[in-house]
């Protein structure tokens, strides 16, 4: 599935998602001149919950962990944030830990 806001929806991005076998998960853009529809506004609410669960962990890792991928080369790129996403989820490992009682 493809997660991503209204700024992603085409007509180009759905076909090349359906000729890959992927699930748009794409908002809805609102009609112009028009209101949204009950069904699409409840359906971007639905993906916003999701979105926003992913976001949060981007947001953290990029503003306390000060993440920023600036390597040469892909293999260099994916081990640095292979190892951001380590050390995040080892924080969040210690953070539930200690709640537990």
């Amino acid at each position: 599935d493809v997660w991503a806001d209204t700024a992603y929806r085409s007509q180009a991005n759905e076909t090349w998602l359906k000729s890959m076998d992927r699930v748009s998960r794409i908002h809805r853009k609102k009609p112009k001149g028009k209101p949204m529809s009950r069904r699409a506004s409840g359906a971007n609410a639905k993906r916003s919950t999701v979105r926003a669960r992913v976001e949060h962990v981007f947001a953290r890792q990029k503003d306390q962990m000060g993440f920023f991928v600036r390597t040469i080369g892909i293999a260099r790129a994916e081990a640095k944030i292979t190892l951001a996403n380590l050390v995040y989820n080892i924080d969040r490992l210690i953070f539930h830990e200690r709640q537990s009682p």
